[in-house]
């Protein structure tokens, strides 16, 4: 399966059903009385990080997302069924972020959810809008339109080490020497061309190890194949830096130091993650000499394996029981509703939450809708809003989808 861990959807929420119009019918009673239902609300898009899903392939495929709708009222006053919400599972890790940019969830943990677009509520059937001055309501709501967002989701791996290094350092080698992950392995740089995930086993302890493609120089701003898979690393709790021993276009003692700059570009706090430097490839350059602090290993031969389990089993065990549990984010926001007027070519623009859904759930072929919604937007304050603003009996008022002409109505 491919690894894809950045993609931009388009979620759209079921709208609600429309409420009915109807009236009791009865031998015997031929005033009955309305008996209109409401309509049922519409399915919200709801992401849930899941354990069972490791790559946002599916979403790249298909990215449009929709919920179904809500089903309409009916007669009787029976209401419409609700609509089942569209589930959306995505790998633990996942970074949602809106279109300008900003975090609105960050689905750390298995079972971490949040809702991508929310479905309309169900309009209201002319049974609700019967009261001692209206007997009869021969109207009803339409339902409300499900939310729209575009989304752009950003995979962050979960892994307990990260494995940094420079193409064909060794990186790869060593996860499957070290575990059962299989990437694949050749003597050329840049075999890695996506994070591979490894479950390492020693002794009691277990922990997973992730192998991110090589960087170069300059990979934190774009340069070579490594970059992008830099926030992987962000998650790691122990970074292991590996220093290819056999290289020969670079000193051995100065890879960590360009590496760690690396990291600390992309991300200042990378600096103070616990950190191993570990210099592979001993059994190819056997009388090398090995850079102070560094751990030497062979994943070809195993020399050093052993060790560098035990420690790295060590880091990751005080790593938990020091660092914070990560919880998931969703960023809850408060929607303000202030209504705003503007021209808009030639017209005048309303704009607003509140005035926006009312005109989406007015049936306009229904005049006596069409009366309530006057009402309305007079005790709303639209008509005399756009009086102070300038507009004049005649001139064109466009709200939501609709646009119609001013004819003041206000006192």
């Amino acid at each position: 399966m491919a690894f894809v861990d950045e993609v931009t959807i388009h979620a759209l929420a079921g709208a609600g059903g429309n409420g009915a119009v109807a009236f009791h019918r009865e031998p015997y009673k031929p005033r009955g009385g309305p008996d209109g239902g409401n309509g049922g609300d519409g399915g919200s898009v709801i992401l849930t990080a899941d354990e069972s899903v490791g790559t946002l392939l599916e979403l790249r495929d298909h990215p449009h997302v929709k919920a179904p709708k809500g089903a309409h009222g009916e007669g009787k006053r029976k209401h419409g069924a609700n609509s089942a919400d569209r589930i959306v599972l995505v790998p633990p890790g996942t970074m949602v972020y809106d279109e300008a940019g900003v975090l609105l969830a960050d689905l750390a943990g298995p079972g971490d959810s949040m809702v991508a677009a929310r479905g309309g509520k169900g309009g209201r059937g002319n049974a609700h809008f019967t009261s001692s001055t209206r007997r009869t309501p021969g109207f009803s709501e339409m339902g409300e339109p499900g939310e729209e967002r575009k989304l752009r989701l950003e995979l962050r791996l979960l892994a307990d080490v990260g494995l940094v290094g420079f193409p064909n350092a060794g990186k790869s080698t060593l996860i499957s020497r070290i575990s059962a992950a299989k990437p694949k392995i050749a003597d050329y740089p840049f075999t890695t061309l996506v994070p591979n995930l490894g479950v390492v086993k020693h002794g009691e302890d277990t922990f997973v190890v992730a192998d991110i493609p090589g960087l170069v120089p300059g990979a934190s701003e774009g340069k070579g194949l490594g970059y992008r898979f830099l926030r992987h690393v962000s998650r790691a709790a122990v970074l292991v830096f590996l220093v290819d021993l056999a290289a020969i276009d670079r000193d051995p003692s100065d890879d960590f130091e360009v590496l760690k700059r690396e990291l600390e570009a992309f991300d200042p706090e990378l600096a103070s993650r616990p950190a191993l430097v570990v210099a592979t490839k001993t059994d190819a350059v056997p009388d090398a000499e090995i850079p102070e602090g560094a751990l030497p290993i062979s994943a070809v031969s195993g020399q050093g394996l052993d060790t560098l389990l035990r420690v790295l089993a060590e880091m990751v065990k005080e790593s938990r029981a020091t660092a914070p549990h990560r919880k998931g984010y969703v960023r809850h926001v408060v929607r303000d509703d202030p209504t705003t007027i503007s021209r808009e070519d030639k017209a005048w623009r309303v704009r607003g939450r509140q005035v926006e859904k009312l005109i989406a759930t007015t049936d306009m072929d229904n005049e006596e809708a069409l009366h309530r919604l006057q009402k309305k937007l007079i005790s709303m304050g639209v008509e005399r809003d756009l009086a102070a603003a300038g507009a004049v009996e005649g001139d064109e008022v466009r709200i939501g989808n609709m646009a119609f002409d001013f004819e003041p109505d206000f006192r």
